[in-house]
């Protein structure tokens, strides 16, 4: 039951992540153009590893 509700909540994350990352994106063009790059790609590359993992593991 653990692994289950482990496994959900990594999925709800993962896909709040690419939301944020949607939702972000007129901010990321923006601050691209000033120079700065925001780090959402690191944040969805690892939430997306430990989702993977956690599907693996079951």
């Amino acid at each position: 039951m653990k692994s289950r509700v482990h496994h959900a909540t990594l999925f709800a994350l993962y896909q709040l992540c690419i939301v944020l990352g949607i939702l972000a994106m007129p901010v990321a063009i923006v601050a691209r153009q000033a120079g700065v790059t925001l780090p959402i790609h690191r944040l969805l590359v690892r939430v997306g590893e430990a989702y993977e993992n956690a599907q693996a593991a079951e």
